[in-house]
């Protein structure tokens, strides 16, 4: 029984055992060299490792091409390209839309070029209030006017509605009536007058301005200070048979 047991370690084990010894034995012996001969080893060495060097060779760049010239600078002074020339959009524009004002009819019939009566805010004449150079009842100029602080007051003179007026259009203005505005200076007569509301006889309304002009006397307004001033003076004339 025990000539046929096998003893014999693997293959595998001894060849891994001969392979330790023969490595033992090579350092063995370059240990000895090194020890004795130390320049042996060394170009032993070099020339082994020479063997496995290999020379990498990197090729040359290729020639760098050569930058253009720049373009030479234009002279000082020297007028560009002439650019081009802009064509304009034809464009229409609306027409605006403007109400047309027209002038008022005077509300009677008078002497005179304007179409509406009355003072102005300014002027050289005996109207009303604001800056001028007459004898008016301006806050302000070289006149004699002042503010009037105590009114207008009616001391004489009449109209008759049945005598005074013309017969052949009393049927126009039976039962009406014209209302008038008076400016009276300072010496108590009447020296302007303008239809406020008129009536459907402008022949009448025209007598009314022109009668109570001539007839009509007041006291005239005063200022703070006493002195007459130009005021106004609201007339209402009413028709009867």
């Amino acid at each position: 029984m025990a000539a046929d047991l096998d003893l014999k370690p693997p293959r595998r084990v001894r060849i891994s055992f001969a392979l330790a010894i023969v490595l033992f034995h090579l350092a063995a012996i370059y240990g000895l060299m090194r020890a004795f001969a130390p320049a042996l080893t060394t170009t032993a060495v070099d020339k082994a490792l020479s063997v496995l060097t290999v020379t990498v060779t990197t090729p040359e760049p290729p020639p760098a091409e050569p930058a253009p010239e720049p373009s030479p600078a234009p002279e000082e002074g020297a007028a560009g390209d002439e650019g081009r020339k802009a064509k304009p959009k034809e464009v229409s524009a609306p027409k605006p839309k403007i109400p047309v004002r027209t002038a008022p009819v005077p509300p009677a019939a008078s002497t005179g070029a304007e179409n509406a009566s009355g003072a102005r805010d300014a002027g050289e004449g005996a109207g009303a209030g604001g800056t001028g150079s007459g004898t008016g009842s301006g806050r302000g100029g070289s006149g004699q006017g002042g503010m009037a602080v105590k009114g207008v007051v009616k001391i004489a003179g009449d109209i008759n509605s049945a005598k005074d007026y013309p017969k052949a259009t009393r049927d126009l203005r039976i039962g009406q009536s014209v209302t008038v505005l008076l400016t009276v200076g300072p010496d108590g007569r009447v020296a302007d007058c303008r239809v406020t509301r008129p009536s459907p006889d402008a022949e009448a309304d025209a007598i009314t301005c022109r009668l109570a002009t001539e007839r009509f006397r007041f006291r005239p307004a005063v200022d703070a200070l006493g002195n007459p001033v130009a005021g106004k003076y609201a007339w209402r004339q009413r028709w009867y048979y």
